[in-house]
């Protein structure tokens, strides 16, 4: 059965959203700086880092894209449920938008149909992210996506863990592998995932359903270059 890449992107929930309790978690770090303007600029910089966490966070598009045929879905949070398809030479892309809820209960509906999936440093963000989001929205999910040994292969690529030797050697971001193994980035649009909190807000739904679209076609050109070149050796 084909893999099927898949990559989400994040927007973190307005500070408002939170209570004084949580607020005064959040910031604590910020707050035992006795520096009012560098006080300030923590608290900025903290706010800015909401999209990294589930609880935080809300998942605004998830892409999943089939290596074999390269075809792709687009599932993203807009004010308005809509569907319809998108055509890019012989690949066909189907965008489908709803609440978040929706777009994760699509989600498992999807990748319950491969058996093996591949990401970009899915395991320490994607993953455990769509498990912990499902689960706070009442959605269990279809199959553990954090199942089995960071060092194993079986089912899930990590393409940053093959790509760093589980660590070995240094961590670099995804556009930086795209271009070094001659791969157009996604990042070189005008958009990249620090806009993806303006984008929500200024309702740019489609926009960032096409980049997340973006990132797994990418991601699938560098998978099949790292199994191509640097996988199978007996």
């Amino acid at each position: 059965m084909a893999a099927v890449v898949f990559d989400i992107e994040t927007s973190g929930f307005l500070p408002e959203t939170f209570d004084k309790a949580q607020i005064d978690y959040l910031m604590k770090g910020a707050d035992k700086e006795e520096n009012e303007e560098k006080r300030e600029q923590m608290r900025m910089e903290l706010i800015k880092q909401l999209n990294l966490w589930p609880l935080t966070a809300q998942v605004v598009a998830i892409a999943l894209l089939n290596v074999d045929s390269g075809n792709g879905i687009s599932l993203y949070c807009a004010d308005e449920e809509s569907e319809d398809e998108k055509k890019e030479g012989e690949n066909t892309f189907l965008y489908i938008s709803g609440d978040e809820k929706k777009v994760l209960q699509k989600f498992w509906e999807y990748i319950v149909k491969f058996d093996d999936f591949v990401t970009f440093n899915g395991r320490s963000f994607d993953c455990p992210f769509v498990m912990l989001r499902s689960a706070m929205l009442g959605i269990k999910p279809a199959c553990d996506l954090m199942a089995g040994s960071r060092y194993s292969m079986t089912h899930h690529v990590d393409l940053l863990e093959e790509l760093t030797y589980h660590g070995v050697t240094r961590k670099f971001n995804f556009d930086f592998y795209c271009k070094s193994f001659g791969i157009e980035s996604p990042k070189s649009h005008g958009i990249t995932g620090y806009d993806i909190n303006d984008y929500f807000r200024g309702k740019r739904y489609r926009e960032i359903a096409e980049y997340c679209m973006g990132d797994v076609v990418a991601t699938a050109q560098l998978y099949r270059k790292w199994k191509e070149l640097l996988h199978g050796f007996k």
